[in-house]
């Protein structure tokens, strides 16, 4: 082959020129280095040879390192690993030679790395990464790779994938916050969205109006938050306690109408009532009554009370409840707002009271104190009708064999249910993978605030991201999932 012949079939006159031409674009001191760093970049990366061996992790358990080496130069690394790596985590290989390492060496996977996998990659461009992971994918076809929310949705024999409506937190009250209000949270569902990602937007947007509406009245004070991220504002001190909770609500309502999102977004409320239930063995909160004034004795002896005041050292004793005030009171909230679900509207034994309030078909009635996510406690609910929706927290039952049962349960009584995170949180997202498995079509996680609340709602962005067309906003039909 001449020299001409060589230089047309690689086309290095033009490559040569273009290099030129830069250069003096440029006006660079070196045109010979400059030309170099030039002719580099426009050749093409491949990757040329792969080299995998075992060392050492910080805890001196043997795990994979990788050079990896192009034609622009070389790069290195290795492989963490936890201390208990999960059930539905992608599969370590380790030898298992209990001789070598106690079983944890790992040469069986240096030499797939050396030799099956170098064989495919050899020749690929390093940079285009999804063609670089497929090609490994299709090597190792193991069935652990699979999303969780679809391992979870093949547990349960579900087919439907979807994605529940949020319920955010956004005022705290109760056991969550140090202010006065009684009722342990106030929440909103932005049922109206038609993804989850337009429902987090809308959260968000609600939440900062919030914000601004808090600190209106009651300044930067106001706007501390609570456990769950929800603010914890000292509200407005009322004569009746009715008014005190429809301040929070109003508050909210407000929040809403800034944003124009408008009917599009509902509320709801948890009570939490056996925090401030007076009755049931003379219990006050969670302790015991040592009170001996006869006044106060005589208003908890009769029958079960609600004591709506209990966050207020001075108390007047004018908002103990019975039973049916509450109910009354409800009734007028949900006639007053938007009010779509209510979680332990009343103590954890009064079965009497949630039975005749779900009675009234007013909005979807929640038990959390109530049922405990017990199967027990969960059917005799079902038997009596004293509620319509389970509340589910995953380590209150215990396993998750055991939480796919007690959903069963629920839907088949045509009940909503709603995973729910917990006051004390960490970031790890499986009940946002558990929500979508299960279709359950609601999620309690938290106000969008916290690393760990987010943490669930960000997952769900990637679930929905990752289904793309397939992907299921329950959204009007949050309960029916």
């Amino acid at each position: 082959m001449s020299v001409q012949e060589y230089l047309d079939k690689h086309m290095l006159s033009r490559k040569i020129e273009d290099a030129v031409n830069a250069a003096v674009r440029a006006k660079t001191p070196d045109p010979v280095l400059f030309i170099s760093n030039h002719m580099r970049k426009v050749v093409p990366s491949v990757i040329t040879k792969i080299k995998g061996r075992q060392i050492l992790d910080s805890r001196g358990i043997p795990t994979v390192e990788v050079d990896l080496f192009t034609n622009k130069g070389s790069f290195r690394a290795s492989v963490p690993s936890g201390h208990v790596t999960g059930m539905y985590e992608a599969v370590e290989l380790r030898d298992g030679d209990k001789g070598m390492y106690l079983g944890n060496s790992v040469t069986r996977a240096v030499k797939n790395i050396n030799e099956k996998i170098s064989e495919a990659l050899i020749g690929m461009d390093p940079t285009l990464q999804s063609q670089i992971d497929q090609a490994m994918i299709d090597l190792d076809k193991t069935e652990k790779k699979i999303p969780l929310y679809k391992h979870i949705s093949d547990l349960s024999g579900k087919t439907n994938l979807t994605l529940p409506v949020p319920a955010f937190t956004v005022i705290s009250g109760g056991k969550h916050a140090g202010n006065n209000l009684a009722i342990q949270e106030i929440m909103i569902l932005p049922i109206g969205a038609s993804r989850f990602e337009e429902a987090l937007q809308m959260g968000s947007e609600t939440y900062h109006h919030l914000k601004a509406v808090i600190k209106e009245k009651y300044g930067e004070q106001g706007c501390n938050v609570g456990e769950d991220g929800g603010f914890s504002p000292n509200l407005s001190r009322q004569d009746s306690y009715n008014l005190l909770v429809q301040e929070g609500l109003n508050l909210v309502k407000e929040a809403i109408s800034r944003t124009g999102y408008g009917e599009k977004i509902k509320m709801a409320i948890d009570v939490a009532a056996t925090t401030f239930c007076i009755g049931f063995g003379f219990v006050y909160g969670d302790c015991l009554l040592s009170t001996t004034d006869p006044v106060f004795l005589l208003r908890a002896n009769v029958g079960t009370k609600y004591d709506l005041d209990y966050r207020f050292e001075n108390k007047s004793g004018q908002n103990f409840k019975s039973g049916d005030d509450m109910i009354k009171m409800y009734e007028e909230l949900c006639a007053a707002y938007p009010i779509v679900s209510i979680e332990d509207p009343f103590d954890k034994e009064d079965w009497e009271h949630v039975k005749r309030l779900s009675d009234l078909g007013l909005c979807q009635v929640v038990g959390d104190d109530l049922l405990m996510s017990n199967h027990k406690r969960i059917e005799r609910a079902i038997h009596e009708s004293s509620c319509t929706a389970l509340l589910l927290k995953v380590n209150q039952i215990g396993t998750v064999t055991e939480a796919l049962e007690v959903v069963k349960l629920a839907k088949d009584a045509h009940w909503g249910v709603v995973v729910s995170h917990r006051s004390g949180e960490t970031e790890d997202s499986f009940i946002a993978d558990l929500s979508v498995g299960l279709a359950m079509g609601q999620i309690k996680t938290g106000a969008p605030c916290r690393g760990e609340r987010l943490a669930k709602y960000n997952q769900l962005l990637r679930i929905e991201e990752e289904l793309g067309d397939q992907a299921v906003y329950a959204g009007e039909d949050w309960r029916a999932t």
